[in-house]
């Protein structure tokens, strides 16, 4: 059973470095909402369905004030089934609301991956009265066409809304792109491009992404692929993104396909890497030699980001989890959630571009100061009482300095962070944060991520949400999402060094419960 943080005590042990103990009420607690979200690690911040199978996020479009979050789902059970588009809304990407679910399997298939926009200037000729709709575009998957093996089981489908995504009326020349014998042909994602006038749809085919335009959202045409030679291939290309994006502090723009990938990933399993390269109307190119992965985590996947979204940088959300063994996680209710929203950023240094990932600033509103310290050196492990499901730990950092945070609970069940500049590599080892065995592959490894040590002072973000890690270095440029199943609560943090580490502006902040039901 796990205790709830809106008590969140903490104290300093182990060393000279003195810590006042704190407490934190969340004020947002109340006896009324005892039960609603509290089953055993069950996310009090992140998105959850109420019930029920979840997997990828879709459809992330933003209008006239709402964040829309749609996402695969199946109402009948906890494991994957016939796939139903799920509906959620907020207003600010953390408190959110369950809307009824937006569109159901037919007899074109069962509803997979895709995308929303805003059809602004009714191009579709969907809107009425003129008016801007809503048009979802998804995966058709027909599943008596795949055990008939007749190759063309996938087709691309729309959908209309005309009141901000509450109803949908399927379009009645569905498919708008058939198949032509082409497997794993899927997960749509369009947008709208400024430099031809037309929409752009990238689309993942087995091993590669196509591209395809169209002036209305119903006739596309093919304009080329990409990928079949680059990039990691150890197993199906999902869920394509390509999002254009400002180099941070240049006038230089630049291109980024995001490439779900499964199995194939850094650690096993899913994982999502990422293309920086030019995309001039017709093709995508890039003179990317490596493989680049967006979160060398075990548990993010199938991101994408917001269409029509404010602000400057891109809004992304993964499925918190890993088709090694998403269908046997240790919950009865529910199955599976969403990443933390995630502001990206495209960076350049002497190696070359990357992305960051970096929580975007409203969940600092549901953040409360539980202790700070402005240095701690780690001449001598320094241990931390407290509860530790629901945290947000920042400090500052040399990245040439090496770190081991440790959370552990009273039945000797822990989680490690490492950063080991020597073997220039981060590590997450959840090999005894708890319950393992639901699946082989879960924790028959520590997982790395490679980093670079420099002689430089950088920022380390740690989110902890009851049955979740989510890791971020050096400005969100190094980053680790992953699952854990404790049996009770960490309730103790130890922080140690070999080095005699030194950090700075170290603080502790609780996390408040979003979820209630009014």
């Amino acid at each position: 059973m796990f205790l709830s943080s809106s008590l969140l005590f903490l104290s300093c042990k182990e060393g000279t470095n003195q810590n006042t103990e704190t407490a934190v009420t969340d004020e947002n607690a109340t006896e009324t909402n005892a039960g609603y979200y509290q089953e055993p690690y069950r996310p009090q911040f992140h998105f959850s369905p109420e019930e029920k199978w979840m997997n990828d996020p879709n459809g992330l479009v933003y209008n006239e004030g709402i964040y829309h979050l749609f996402y695969q789902y199946y109402p009948d059970d906890i494991v994957w089934g016939p796939m139903h588009w799920g509906h959620a809304t907020s207003e600010d990407l953390i408190h959110w609301e369950h809307q009824p679910i937006a569109l159901y399997p037919d007899e074109l298939g069962y509803i997979f991956s895709g995308s929303a926009v805003v059809d602004h200037r009714n191009s579709s000729g969907l809107g009425a009265e003129g008016k801007e709709p809503l048009v979802a575009i998804y995966t058709y998957h027909d599943p008596e066409k795949e055990k008939a093996q007749t190759g063309d089981h996938q087709t691309q489908g729309i959908a209309y809304s005309n009141d901000n995504g509450k109803t949908w009326v399927k379009y009645e020349g569905n498919p708008v792109i058939p198949n032509q014998g082409k497997t794993d042909f899927r997960d749509p994602k369009v947008m709208w491009h400024d430099a031809s006038g037309k929409w752009i749809m990238s689309l993942a085919v087995g091993d590669h992404a196509e591209f395809y335009s169209s002036p209305d959202l119903k006739s596309w045409t093919y304009l080329s692929a990409f990928g079949k030679n680059a990039g990691a291939h150890g197993g199906v290309w999902e869920c394509p993104d390509l999002i254009p994006m400002k180099v941070e502090g240049q006038d230089e723009e630049k291109w980024v396909l995001l490439i779900s990938i499964n199995p194939g990933g850094p650690n096993g399993g899913s994982a999502t890497q990422y293309f920086v390269g030019e995309f001039d109307g017709t093709k995508f190119t890039t003179d990317q030699n490596e493989t680049k992965w967006l979160d060398h985590g075990a548990d993010n996947y199938a991101g994408v980001t917001y269409n029509n979204a404010p602000g400057e940088h891109p809004v992304f959300i993964g499925w918190m989890s890993n088709w090694n063994y998403a269908r046997n996680t240790p919950t009865e209710k529910w199955r599976s959630a969403m990443t933390l929203p995630r502001n990206l950023h495209l960076g350049k240094d002497e190696t070359g571009y990357f992305v960051s990932s970096r929580i975007i600033p409203a969940f600092d509103k549901i953040t409360e100061l539980v202790s700070e310290q402005d240095e701690i050196i780690l001449d001598a492990p320094q241990t931390m009482e407290g509860q530790f499901d629901q945290a947000d730990l920042t400090w500052k950092q040399n990245l040439n300095d090496n770190m081991t945070v440790k959370f552990q609970n009273d039945k000797g069940e822990y989680l490690v962070l490492l950063l080991d500049p020597e073997r220039k590599q981060i590590v997450l080892d959840r090999r005894h944060s708890g319950k393992t065995d639901f699946h082989e592959t879960f924790a028959d490894k520590i997982h790395s991520m490679p980093y670079l040590p420099k002689e430089k002072t950088s920022d380390v973000r740690i989110v902890l949400d009851r049955a979740s890690i989510e890791v971020f270095i050096d400005g969100g440029r190094h980053v680790m999402t992953e699952k854990f199943f404790p049996n009770s609560a960490f309730n103790s943090l130890q922080l140690s060094s070999s080095n005699g580490t030194a950090i700075q502006d170290f603080k502790i902040k609780s996390v408040a419960n979003t979820w209630h039901n009014e």
